[in-house]
C-alpha cells in the first residue's frame, strides 16, 4: 500500500542533504537511498562504501542504505563508525564511491547524508536532482526497519589502512605534547592513536564517540565549545590543542598559550607552507576569509582566489584546477591540500598534522612563535541570524541596493560581501539552515563597530527584527 506524503525538500541542501530527525525519518533516508542508487547507477558505478558519525541514528540509517543498494545490485562496503575523511580515504579503492550518515558540526536532534561519486562532491544541481526523484519514490506504510537497536561499530581493518596513509605522510621532527578534543564526534578516536603512534604524548577529552553529544553540538568553531580544552592544554603545558569536529573534516587549533588560532591565520600559515615547496601556485578561500589570506598570498608571490562557501565548492575547484591550485581552505575549519600530499578532500586531523610537522622542522620555538607574523584581526566569529520566515534574496539585496553609497566594494560571489579599505562585512544564506551567517572583520575594534553598523542600519526600516539580531553579533 501506497501513501502520499509531504516530502521536506528543503534538507536538500547546497552541497549536502542535511536537517532535523523529524524530517530525516527512516521512511525518507529510504527513498533517499533508492534516489542515490539511480544516480550512481547512471554512471555505471556497482561498488560504494558506506560510514556514518556518532549519532543515535546514523548506524539505522547506514543499515537502510546498505539493505536497499544491495537489493539494487550494488557491492556496498560498510566501514562502520569513522570519520568523513576516513570514508573519503577508503573509498579511493572503490571507484571513488562513498555515502556518509552525518549532520557534521549540526545539533544532536539532526542528521544528514554526504556523498562522493567517481572522487567528486555533487553539485547543488545534482542534490537537487537526487531530492526531487527521491520525493517520486511511493512510500510503503509496511516498510519497516531491519534492526532498531544497531550499535555503533568500529572495523579496525579500515581504521588501519587510513591510519598509515597519515603515518606514511607525515614526518615529525620530534615529538608534541597534544591535548585533542574529539568533541564526542567519530574522529577522535583515530586521530588518538595516530597522534600516538607518531610518538606524542596525547591528552585525550571527548574522544569517545557519544550521539547524545552531553556538552553541546559537536561544533568547535564557537570558543565557549573550547574552554575545558583550552583548560588542559595549560595544566598540561601542551604544544598544541586540536578540536575535530562532529565528522573530522574540520578542524580547530590552539597554540601553547590556549589561545585559539582564528581561520584567517591559519590559512595564512597554509598559504606559507605551500607556497615555499609550490612558488606562483594558486591559494584559494571563501568569502568569509578576511583580507589578510589575500594580501598574504600575494606577498609571497602566489594567486590568491576568492570562491563560495562550501567544501565541496573548494574540493571541486582544486579537482579541477589541474594542479595550479595547491591548497583551499574556508574560515569554517576545512583545509584540503593539493600539493602533492594529502588527498584533495577537507580532513581536520591531516591539518593538524600538516602543522605539528611545519613547526616541528622550523626554527620557532613553539606555535605562538610561528604565527607570530600573521597577528590576530580584530573580528567576530561566525554569527547566525534567524531568516525569521523572510525571503533570504529580498534582504540581500535590499543591502546591496541601500550600500552604493558607502563606498564599499561590493562582492556577489556568495551573499553580499563589502570590503572597505580597514575591514569587511559579509551577510548570506546558510546552505545548512533556515539562518544567515553573519561576520565582520576590521583593523581596529572600534571600526568593526562601524561597519557593524552599517549593516544594521540598511535593515532597520524593512527588517528590523533582523537588524536588532545584528546588532547584537
Amino acid at each position: 500500500m501506497n501513501i502520499k506524503h509531504t516530502f521536506p525538500l528543503n534538507i536538500f541542501r547546497a552541497y549536502d542533504i542535511r536537517g532535523k530527525l523529524s524530517n530525516l525519518t527512516p521512511t525518507i533516508i529510504r527513498s533517499i537511498a533508492h534516489a542515490l542508487a539511480f544516480q550512481y547507477k547512471k554512471y555505471g558505478q556497482h561498488q560504494i562504501v558506506i560510514g556514518y558519525d556518532a549519532r543515535l541514528t546514523s548506524p539505522t540509517y547506514a543499515d537502510i542504505l546498505q539493505h536497499i543498494l544491495e537489493k539494487q545490485g550494488f557491492e556496498v562496503i560498510n566501514i562502520g563508525c569513522c570519520s568523513s575523511p576516513m570514508m573519503y580515504y577508503i573509498a579511493r579503492d572503490f571507484g571513488g564511491n562513498g555515502i556518509m550518515v552525518t549532520a557534521s558540526h549540526n545539533p544532536k536532534s539532526d542528521n544528514g547524508i554526504k556523498w562522493i561519486l567517481k572522487g567528486e562532491p555533487p553539485s547543488p544541481e545534482v542534490i537537487q536532482e537526487v531530492g526531487l526523484f527521491a520525493q517520486n519514490i511511493p512510500i510503503k506504510v509496511d516498510y519497516q526497519i531491519r534492526d532498531e537497536t544497531i550499535t555503533h561499530q568500529v572495523i579496525p581493518h579500515y581504521c588501519l589502512q587510513y591510519q598509515q596513509s597519515l603515518l606514511d605522510d607525515i614526518q615529525l621532527a620530534r615529538p608534541l605534547k597534544v591535548v585533542l578534543d574529539g568533541l564526542h564526534g567519530s574522529a577522535g578516536r583515530c586521530a588518538k592513536v595516530v597522534l600516538e603512534k607518531l610518538g606524542c604524548d596525547v591528552i585525550a577529552l571527548r574522544c569517545d564517540a557519544n550521539g547524545h553529544f552531553p556538552d553541546h553540538a559537536p561544533d568547535p568553531s564557537h570558543a565557549e565549545h573550547l574552554r575545558r580544552l583550552q583548560q588542559l592544554i595549560i595544566e598540561h603545558q601542551a604544544d598544541i590543542g586540536i578540536a575535530l569536529d562532529g565528522d573530522g573534516d574540520r578542524v580547530v587549533l590552539l597554540d601553547e598559550n590556549a589561545t585559539i588560532i582564528s581561520p584567517d591565520r591559519l590559512l595564512s600559515l597554509f598559504a606559507q607552507m605551500c607556497l615555499e615547496n609550490h612558488p606562483q601556485k594558486e591559494i584559494v578561500f571563501d568569502v568569509k576569509c578576511s583580507q589578510m589570506v589575500a594580501n598574504t598570498v600575494q606577498q609571497l608571490g602566489g594567486q590568491a582566489k576568492m570562491i563560495r562557501t562550501g567544501s565541496s565548492f573548494l574540493r571541486t575547484y582544486l579537482m579541477q584546477s589541474n594542479g595550479a591550485a595547491v591548497f583551499g581552505g574556508e574560515y569554517a575549519g576545512h583545509y584540503v591540500f593539493n600539493d602533492g600530499r594529502g588527498f584533495g578532500y577537507d580532513d581536520g586531523l591531516y591539518a593538524a598534522l600538516r602543522v605539528m610537522e611545519y613547526l616541528t622542522h622550523s626554527s620557532s620555538a613553539n606555535l605562538s612563535a610561528l604565527l607570530k607574523q600573521y597577528p590576530e584581526r580584530c573580528c567576530t566569529e561566525d554569527t547566525y541570524i534567524s531568516t525569521h520566515d523572510i525571503n533570504p534574496l529580498s534582504v540581500l539585496n535590499e543591502i546591496e541596493t541601500l550600500s552604493q553609497d558607502l563606498g564599499a566594494q561590493l562582492s556577489k560571489i556568495d551573499g553580499v560581501r563589502l570590503d572597505f579599505n580597514d575591514g569587511f562585512g559579509i551577510i548570506r544564506a546558510s546552505n545548512t539552515g533556515e539562518y544567515f551567517t553573519v561576520r565582520f572583520d576590521a583593523d581596529h575594534p572600534d571600526r568593526l563597530v562601524e561597519i557593524r553598523d552599517k549593516f544594521v542600519s540598511m535593515l532597520q526600516t524593512r527588517y528590523p527584527q533582523i537588524a536588532q539580531e545584528l546588532a547584537q553579533a
